[in-house]
């Protein structure tokens, strides 16, 4: 991707070039892809084909690690274990309590793919966030979302949903005339739009950055000292900022699956 930008500037554009060009900065257009070919109405581009291929080394790595379980484990399966393990006492039993242990395969379903999505932007020839496309992030977050209500009125009833969502408990009556509302809006429209943004703006905006300061590197080289020194800091930057990405796209994955487990135990949460 960060090639193709540069390529796409020209070979010959350069700070200090005869063409007086100025910086081709990469913009929006670096998420945008031409549709590779069509399955019935459903169009594929390669953030569609890189969550393909995604979900299949999630599954048949999963398979490969659990599908022959042995009570010695071997290296695939120890991985897993451990990823397993990592989610039920990081995120499923700290949020969920005690009946988060049967939410653990979607919590780590979740966090795996997510952070596979993410880390596709290192992976060659791949070198995209699937995520920082707002259509995957917001389906996550829709799914959540849907088992999110689901619990929330199944735990409590009709009316002891509503107050769960709706109604915290210990406050004088006056104060739920304006909190009510709030807390409706809160919990049912801005939770999975929230969801959804933070995971797409850290991975678009991280994305940008790294090929920024990419092309930068590539835009200021020159034969002379400050051409070389801004060219080596630019590079320098974009070194930095793909290992600080690599830290938040893990961080992601990690925080997205939190919150989703946080809301699932607030539905198991008694009406007040």
């Amino acid at each position: 991707m960060i090639a193709d930008v540069v390529l796409a500037s020209g070979d010959s554009c350069h700070f200090e070039s005869s063409a007086h060009c100025g910086f081709p900065a990469p913009g929006p257009e670096i998420f945008v892809f031409d549709t590779w070919f069509s399955i019935g109405p459903f169009e594929v581009t390669k953030p569609a084909f890189l969550a393909v291929v995604a979900c299949a080394v999630i599954c048949a790595f999963f398979w490969a690690a659990f599908s022959k379980a042995k009570l010695v484990p071997n290296r695939i399966q120890s991985v897993g274990e451990l990823g397993y393990l990592f989610v039920r006492d990081q995120i499923a039993r700290p949020m969920v309590g005690a009946k988060g242990d049967k939410f653990v395969p979607y919590f780590l379903a979740m966090f795996v793919f997510i952070w596979l999505l993410n880390f596709m932007a290192f992976i060659p020839l791949a070198q995209f966030p699937v995520t920082s496309r707002i259509a995957f992030p917001a389906l996550f977050a829709l799914v959540a979302w849907v088992i999110y209500m689901y619990l929330t009125f199944k735990n409590n009833g009709l009316v002891g949903g509503f107050r769960n969502l709706a109604v915290p408990s210990g406050l004088p009556w006056w104060v739920y005339i304006i909190l009510t509302p709030i807390e409706l809006l809160s919990n049912i429209i801005i939770r999975p739009f929230t969801l959804t943004i933070r995971l797409f703006a850290n991975m678009f905006a991280g994305h940008l950055l790294i090929a920024v300061f990419s092309v930068a590197a590539w835009y200021l080289v020159s034969p002379t000292v400050v051409g070389m020194a801004s060219s080596a800091a630019s590079f320098t930057m974009a070194i930095v900022m793909t290992a600080f990405e690599l830290l938040i796209q893990f961080l992601q994955a990690f925080i997205f699956t939190m919150l989703v487990a946080g809301y699932i135990g607030q539905a198991y949460e008694e009406a007040h």
